[in-house]
């Protein structure tokens, strides 16, 4: 199970994937993409319902989305009530390293794929178990999806504090799904440590909810942090309305003026160091209190450059910037196209696609082309002849 030098670090480990949509499949994406051997679960007669989603009449049978996250596994197409299709899952449960399920926990006991049930069949296997709430709470039987999880975690209450619509709203992302899943994979390969330590398998339980909540209250649990509490929620700068890409006369920009010595050295680069003589903004406390008017003026004082000479300036005063692109066009930024970032490939059934290389790269394990995102149930056949036992 342990690779030799220059192979995938998670070669030999084997993941049986029994999740859909995001969450889960991010999840095994990443142990994927690390070179675990994953075999992806799906349900009859459709499978995974993230595979349509996005579909347009110009792809055979996937969306973009499933495309994303599925790449180098493979399909098996298991209909878990029946008993031939169930000695195939145990099968296949037997051998593996890792059983990544999201079946919520009174079904997947209904079909035999408790912790305790699984644990008989693969003592040492590591189950972790993706559910939208933890399991020891109120909420424990509730369905849960991004946007449930945005709701419930205090999310949607973000944008009405930067923009007054007090409207509760969606970030624009499932970033609820992706953190969950960040989270469920970290887990897993912290569970694995575990296991080469000491031979020992365990559950492991990832929920949604607790996992998404952790993430956001990093910096916007604020003075409710301390008890009692010594300020609202909130990071004040994240939620400040004034803290907004600049216009420029032609596009926008994004300036991070971060810490209270970028500030001299940014207005002495828009041209106007006066700014800081007014004594409103004398000293780094009132600089902090009053950062609204800090971002006023440089999005004053940015109106009448354009995009390249804002950038070129702010570079040369060493101020982080970034012009603010649209995402349609993000395939044609430079840096991107420099790193290899976006690769062009060819599907046997879908036709060319684009696809994201893996982010994080490591120093002793050269990058490999993952496998395509497999259709239905691609490798369905060779293996239930493998684990179908015979009559």
């Amino acid at each position: 199970m342990i690779a030799g030098d220059g192979q995938p670090m998670l070669r030999g480990v084997k993941v049986v994937d029994l999740t859909s949509i995001v969450f889960g499949p991010y999840c095994t994406q990443i142990l994927a993409d690390l070179g675990a051997e994953v075999v992806k679960v799906e349900a009859p007669p459709a499978g995974d319902g993230f595979r349509y989603a996005g579909k347009s009449a110009a792809t055979r049978g996937m969306g973009p989305g499933f495309f994303a996250i599925n790449r180098g596994k493979q399909s098996v197409v298991l209909d878990l009530k029946t008993e031939d299709d169930q000695a195939v899952m145990r099968a296949l449960l037997a051998e593996a390293d890792i059983f990544v399920l999201n079946v919520r926990g009174k079904a997947a006991a209904r079909l035999g794929l408790d912790y305790d049930s699984v644990r008989a069949i693969r003592p040492d296997i590591i189950y972790l178990h993706c559910v939208g709430f933890g399991q020891d709470g109120p909420y424990a039987d509730l369905p849960a999806y991004d946007d449930v999880i945005q709701a419930a975690s205090g999310a949607t209450s973000l944008l009405p504090r930067v923009d007054g619509d007090p409207r509760p709203r969606y970030i624009p992302s499932l970033i609820a799904d992706k953190v969950s899943g960040l989270h469920a994979a970290y887990a897993a390969m912290a569970a694995l440590v575990h296991r080469l330590r000491t031979g020992e398998g365990q559950r492991v339980e990832v929920p949604m909810l607790e996992a998404f909540t952790s993430f956001m209250l990093v910096e916007h649990l604020g003075g409710l942090t301390f008890d009692p509490p010594n300020g609202p929620a909130c990071y004040a700068r994240q939620i400040d309305p004034n803290r907004q890409p600049v216009a420029t006369t032609d596009g926008y920009v994004s300036i991070a003026a971060y810490t209270d010595r970028d500030w001299p050295a940014l207005f002495q680069a828009l041209g106007d160091a006066s700014v800081l003589d007014d004594p409103r903004l004398a000293t780094p406390a009132d600089r902090f209190r009053n950062l609204a008017l800090l971002y006023a003026a440089a999005a004053r004082l940015a109106a009448g450059l354009t995009t390249a000479d804002l950038l070129a300036r702010c570079a040369a005063a060493g101020i982080p910037a970034q012009e603010a692109r649209d995402i349609a066009t993000i395939m044609d930024d430079a840096h991107l196209a420099a790193t290899g970032f976006f690769q062009r490939r060819t599907h046997p059934s879908e036709g060319d696609y684009v696809e994201m290389r893996q982010p994080v790269r490591f120093a002793a394990v050269p990058p490999a082309a993952p496998g395509p995102p497999p259709v239905l149930d691609e490798q369905g056949d060779a293996i239930r002849a493998r684990l179908r036992p015979r009559r």
